[in-house]
């Protein structure tokens, strides 16, 4: 039986500007935006009080929360407190599939500092972080990666709880359906719809039933409804995809402006496939309008992007593919996939862009 830990940094961009700045502490911080534009990307559990969350419109942030600190992202820094994190981890086990910056999966089957349990890992592992970077993390420990979830985010900030597999089916039925991994909000009111509220409802479900509302879904329901998740901890799980984003203080509707806003995020992009010795194939970008609607364009090519130039013609050809617009636009994004290894074999081709 494996032994899985889910750690999980507390508000963390949020803390790392609490932490460095010591007006902050205490106080109500989203981190992103402004005072009226842009989107939380991160709140202080001050600001968490008042119901301020991720992915919230600052100006919905801003009216729950009138005394709420913006306070614009610094990556480096998180970056540099994530690493310093990682190095914890990689005292405990190689073993370590990252989420996010804040976010891990560790497998501690077998520990490399012989600690007796799980459990003593995870109380190291935390108590260490919080001596090296002065910030909280909350630790799920459980016998798969589904309920070492749950367990991180049961007593969240600053906690460890553990599930045990005598525990873990009773556990999950009492879990309400909103908590679990996978339940995005669409698919929890639809499951509320069909009367399935907590995890003993989903289990009370057949495979069968499951499969025809849910799709391809419906086995990974069926399953951690018992608690059952036999996914492993990928030490080396492949990126999905590189992408970058950014809103703006001002919408505009004009291709000039938007294109010349596209660069900087292009030379983001190309930078981290650069620096990850990866080449892409598909190019998407997205569009945010003033009502918070949004679309997405993406070309897959037959052969991966040869260089920066590359990206651009791509990019710039699908945003002038989105015109006429009927709305302005307050946020630009791109973003690379189907990534692969760059060979060692000379260059990615040139690529033919009439196909």
């Amino acid at each position: 039986m494996r032994k899985i830990i889910h750690i999980d940094m507390d508000a963390f961009y949020a803390s790392v500007e609490q932490r460095d700045d010591a007006s902050l502490r205490n106080r109500p911080v989203a981190v992103g935006g402004s005072r009226e534009r842009g989107v939380v990307m991160a709140a202080s559990y001050e600001a968490r009080h008042f119901g301020v969350r991720s992915a919230m419109p600052s100006a919905t942030a801003r009216r729950l929360c009138p005394d709420l600190v913006f306070v614009r992202p610094r990556f480096e820094a998180y970056k540099a407190v994530s690493s310093e994190i990682r190095a914890v981890f990689e005292e405990h086990t190689p073993v370590i599939e990252p989420v996010a910056l804040d976010e891990a999966y560790l497998d501690v089957t077998e520990n490399l500092k012989g600690l007796r349990s799980a459990t003593e890992v995870a109380r190291d592992i935390r108590a260490t972080i919080f001596a090296r970077t002065g910030l909280t993390a909350s630790a799920g420990v459980s016998y798969n990666k589904f309920l070492a979830k749950v367990a991180s985010d049961h007593r969240k900030p600053d906690a460890l709880f553990v599930i045990t597999p005598t525990m873990g089916p009773d556990f999950v039925e009492a879990l309400p359906i909103g908590q679990f991994r996978g339940v995005g909000p669409a698919t929890e009111a639809k499951m509320q719809r069909l009367g399935i509220r907590t995890g003993a409802d989903l289990k009370a479900r057949a495979l069968d039933e499951l499969r025809a509302t849910f799709g391809s879904a419906g086995d990974y329901y069926y399953r951690v409804a018992r608690g059952i998740d036999e996914r492993p901890v990928r030490a080396n799980r492949e990126r999905k995809s590189i992408g970058a984003e950014t809103t703006f203080s001002d919408d505009t509707s004009e291709y000039a402006v938007l294109a010349a806003r596209l660069q900087p995020l292009l030379d983001k992009v190309w930078a981290v496939a650069t620096a990850k010795a990866v080449v892409a194939r598909t190019v998407t970008l997205k569009l945010k309008f003033s009502d918070f609607a949004q679309i997405t364009r993406a070309r897959s090519l037959t052969q991966p992007l040869a260089d920066r130039a590359m990206l651009e013609q791509v990019s710039l050809g699908l945003l002038r593919d989105a015109f006429p617009l009927r709305r302005s636009v307050r946020l630009i994004g791109t973003a690379i996939s189907s990534l692969q290894t760059r060979s060692g074999e000379g260059e990615p081709l040139q690529l033919d862009l009439s196909i």
